[in-house]
């Protein structure tokens, strides 16, 4: 008896790779350089992913890298996104007290739908309201490459999610160092200060150095204060993917990664998992999404990222210093 032929999806994934490895490649490799230069010079990794990716951006139209790129820019996102649910933990949340969850959760909504009408007013779609207001509401850079992956591409330009992305992060950066002279200025104790900035930062980095900063206690309550924030992100991905089914999937449900950060959520909370596999996952997680934002930045040219103006900064921007209003306000009336 003749052996069986060879399995003919051999050629195939060996013929993918060969097509998918060179845009791969070399989305890893700024991943890594920007990983060693956030290291060494203490800035956020994914501002020097999607500087250097930009500084690469005459490779967009190679076709030896373009289908490496999209895959980058598309499926590594979507995988990043759905491991990000087994950094939430329930013990974490609870431990806020009722206040603090309803005021963080409140803050939230209204974000959001602030930066749809901010958006508006600028002439700008219902797609990209969502997208900054929930970046700025939920956890910077990290919600917006999710929210970004649930919206139809018709409604949403990859320019758009760079802005967003750009925009975040530094404006997070920026808050990291006057927000604790800020609320030192103003009198505020450890906990109300942790609690805001907790509340107001964008990425969890930056809330992590500006409330440890102040203090042991101000880091904690901002550390569990930013994890509620991020715990609401399945929910909003949720209701965006929702209420864009029929145009982006068909009325077919949830996307995958939505379902697997979902899964992941619940697999952290009911299961016993060692914490060498949460630390290798969410390092897997860090660092695919280092890979797409450095494929995103290889896609868009300055020239072209800055050629629809400053609105998508002006958005951001005025939705930062909004939700910042809204939590002292919040902060006077509970603790005042």
């Amino acid at each position: 008896m003749s052996p069986p032929d060879p399995l003919p999806t051999r050629p195939f994934a060996r013929a993918w790779f060969g097509e998918v490895k060179g845009g791969l490649l070399l989305a890893v490799t700024i991943a890594f350089a920007a990983s060693f230069l956030s290291e060494h010079y203490g800035a956020p990794a994914m501002l020097f992913a999607l500087l250097l990716g930009m500084a690469f951006n005459f490779m967009a139209a190679d076709p030896r890298a373009t289908p490496g790129i999209a895959l980058s820019s598309q499926t590594v996102l979507r995988l990043g996104v759905g491991l990000l649910g087994l950094r939430l933990t329930f013990g974490d949340i609870a431990d806020l007290g009722l206040v603090a969850v309803l005021g963080a959760a409140g803050l939230l909504l209204l974000t959001l739908g602030a930066g749809v009408l901010i958006a508006r007013m600028f002439g700008r779609s219902l797609a990209f309201g969502l997208l900054t207001g929930g970046s700025v509401a939920i956890c910077g850079a990290s919600a917006a490459l999710a929210i970004a992956a649930v919206l139809p591409r018709r409604h949403l330009s990859e320019q758009d999610v760079l802005f967003t992305v750009v925009g975040v992060t530094a404006l997070s950066t920026v808050a990291m160092v006057l927000y604790p002279v800020l609320f030192a200025a103003l009198g505020l104790s450890e906990v109300q200060s942790g609690w805001l900035i907790g509340a107001t930062v964008h990425d969890v980095a930056q809330v992590v150095g500006a409330g440890y900063s102040i203090g042991e206690e101000a880091g904690n309550i901002a550390t569990f204060t930013k994890l509620l924030r991020v715990a609401m992100l399945p929910v909003v991905l949720m209701v965006v993917s929702l209420a864009f089914r029929n145009e982006a999937r068909g009325g077919a449900g949830l996307p995958w990664f939505v379902l697997l950060f979902v899964g992941l959520m619940l697999v952290r909370n009911l299961l016993p998992i060692p914490l060498l596999i949460l630390e290798a996952v969410n390092e897997a997680s860090r660092f695919l999404l280092l890979t797409a934002i450095a494929a995103l930045g290889v896609k868009t040219s300055l020239k072209e990222m800055f050629a629809a103006g400053m609105q998508g900064f002006a958005v951001i921007g005025l939705e930062t210093l909004l939700l910042l209003g809204m939590a002292l306000g919040l902060v006077g009336l509970v603790w005042g």
